[in-house]
């Protein structure tokens, strides 16, 4: 899952940032068990979801890789449009900001600790740990989290064929990414705003 671009999607808003991040593992009419501030953020993350699936650039991006994992190429595009964002300077203009950006993020969410879905109560050390949000800029790290698509997924056995077409086609997904994301910025910050001066 894309963590980064939902962490930077939620606008340093921590109740949207707890929300946008556990909401893979709350499904259905669960969402409504939290209180309403989280749940904007889940209803953001499913939003921006939507969008990103519908998008041409995302189904673009989806062809370089579909020969090595077919179906699953979206849950790899979603990891490959993270490392673009972690090395994207109009988001994270110094050297640091990726850094310190990560580090507000896990504070936000160790302070919420307490609402999270049992899934996530187990990967949230590991993310930590190995500092998944800042990780994502590097090639290494990238391979990992195509690593760990590959053990949940029913039909692969590798994400080695997939890396390496994701190498060889790195500039026109990147092109893909630059047109893609600047739109779901603009759309997910208009969303965001709706929500929260609606209730749902």
């Amino acid at each position: 899952m894309n963590y980064l671009a939902h962490a930077y999607l939620s606008f340093e808003q921590p109740e949207i940032v707890v929300g946008n991040i556990i909401s893979d593992y709350i499904k259905g009419k669960k969402q409504y068990a939290y209180p309403l501030s989280i749940q904007k953020g889940i209803q953001l993350h499913r939003a921006i979801d939507t969008f990103t699936d519908n998008h041409p650039a995302t189904k673009q991006a989806k062809q370089y890789l579909k020969s090595a994992v077919g179906a699953y190429s979206g849950a790899f595009i979603d990891i490959v449009f993270d490392h673009y964002l972690a090395l994207d300077v109009n988001c994270f203009p110094t050297s640091n900001a990726l850094s310190v950006f990560a580090e507000n993020t896990y504070q936000i969410l160790d302070s919420h600790q307490e609402l999270f879905p049992e899934k996530f109560q187990k990967a949230f050390p590991y993310m930590k740990e190995n500092n998944w949000l800042y990780n994502y800029q590097f090639d290494w790290g990238i391979e990992k989290s195509f690593a760990s698509i590959v053990r949940r997924a029913a039909y692969l056995t590798s994400s080695e064929d997939c890396f390496n077409l994701w190498q060889e086609h790195y500039e026109p997904i990147k092109q893909l990414y630059q047109i893609f994301f600047l739109e779901l910025k603009e759309y997910s910050f208009e969303y965001l705003q709706n929500q929260l001066h609606h209730n749902l």
